[in-house]
């Protein structure tokens, strides 16, 4: 078994990713860092004991390799390939605090009358 594998193969292999493609693009954004370093390159060799800092969804995730994996497995034995060392939240008061910039409307409520848009409008100091 190698003491290395390419970056980009070990986030698709921990299921951080759906495809290997995203994962690279992601490296090729410089959007994830090894041990505090930006890697630029999709084929960065990453070894145990390596910590990795990138983006899913809203949040950063910190992870640590534990193993490198030989093949895509199953979520669960994917888990196994890290230890998550990402400070979590309160999920429900961060959902709550997120600001989407669009205004919000109750479910069923359907779609504005003129004079609901009206009263937006002026609402917003866009008349």
């Amino acid at each position: 078994m190698s003491t290395s594998l390419r970056i980009d193969r070990w986030l698709w292999f921990a299921r951080f990713f759906k495809s290997r493609s995203l994962a690279a693009k992601t490296c090729v954004d410089r959007k994830v860092r090894v041990n505090g370093s930006v890697v630029a390159k999709s084929n960065h060799q990453v070894r145990t004991g390596d910590v990795l800092t990138f983006p899913q969804g809203r949040e950063i995730r910190i992870v640590r390799v534990v193993e490198l994996g030989t093949r895509r497995r199953p979520a669960a034995e994917a888990r196994a390939l890290f230890e998550d060392l990402t400070e979590r939240t309160d999920d429900k008061g961060a959902a709550s605090n997120y600001d989407s910039g669009q205004a919000r409307r109750d479910d069923g409520a359907g779609r504005p009358t003129k004079a609901d848009r009206r009263e937006i409008m002026r609402f917003l100091g866009k008349e």
